[in-house]
């Protein structure tokens, strides 16, 4: 009696779980994958309860049974009792069954979340670029200009950058920009100086007008400097993995000459 009400009740367990999951999902029809569906639903469901719960029942369902077939004479019912551990073995079975054949497509799914999580922070990073570029003619120096000049009323850049390793941003300036627009200024410094008092240029003073940048991005590991990073560059953001290396001419940061 005890190896069938268990066997009945792992199956009734099952069962009630997998009719509750076939009308939480509305089905319009109820063909075989969409009870194939429902099952997987239930069977995430009790991984963590009815599995460890099912596989000691079945551990002490077994040794109940090895002692009705040593003393077969003392008890009666085993065709019963053999169905009822049948009944166990093959409800956990097909639960490890439904939830292993979920379990790529739910890794992926995480993946998608995770690069998902990194191109929004890498978004909300990107227009407060603009921004700034758009107010003071140039990327900021570093992350700190960036958090102290651009306002966040709701508070989402602010989260962005705090997912933001700060030595991965590194903003550029190529030098022939950087010689045109110095030649610019010497040409119309008298005029500037005569019409427009210092004070109302909106460029941070004493600093150097970055015209490039690149945002290296930690990637699943959150790690930065591996091979899983992400990097951002001018409004694109790519897997470091498939990003292009190596470059034409030369370029300028934070004061120091690159190839």
């Amino acid at each position: 009696m005890v190896l069938a009400i268990a066997g009945s009740l792992t199956v009734l367990v099952f069962l009630v779980q997998l009719i509750i999951a076939m009308f939480q999902r509305k089905a319009l029809s109820f063909g075989f994958w969409t009870w194939v569906a429902a099952g997987q639903t239930a069977a995430w469901r009790l991984k963590w309860i009815a599995i460890p719960v099912f596989i000691l029942t079945v551990w002490v369902a077994r040794k109940l049974y090895r002692s009705i077939k040593f003393q077969p004479e003392k008890f009666c019912g085993v065709k019963y009792a053999r169905r009822g551990i049948v009944a166990m073995v093959t409800v956990v079975m097909l639960i490890a069954f439904l939830i292993g054949v979920t379990v790529p497509a739910r890794l992926e799914n995480r993946r998608l979340a995770r690069e998902a999580g990194i191109r929004a922070n890498w978004y909300t990073f990107e227009r407060a670029l603009l921004e700034y570029r758009s107010l003071y003619k140039t990327y900021p120096a570093d992350l700190k200009d960036l958090r102290e000049r651009i306002p966040d009323p709701d508070g989402s850049l602010a989260a962005a950058l705090a997912t933001l390793d700060p030595t991965g941003y590194h903003p550029t300036a190529d030098v022939a920009a950087v010689a045109s627009e110095k030649s610019q200024r010497l040409r119309g410094a008298v005029i500037r100086n005569a019409s427009i008092p210092p004070a109302t240029d909106d460029m941070p003073p004493g600093s150097l007008a970055f015209t490039t940048y690149e945002l290296r991005l930690p990637g699943e590991d959150k790690i930065l400097g591996t091979d899983d990073d992400w990097i951002g560059s001018n409004g694109i953001l790519r897997k470091y993995s498939d990003a292009a290396k190596g470059g034409v001419g030369r370029s300028v940061s934070a004061g120091v000459l690159q190839p």
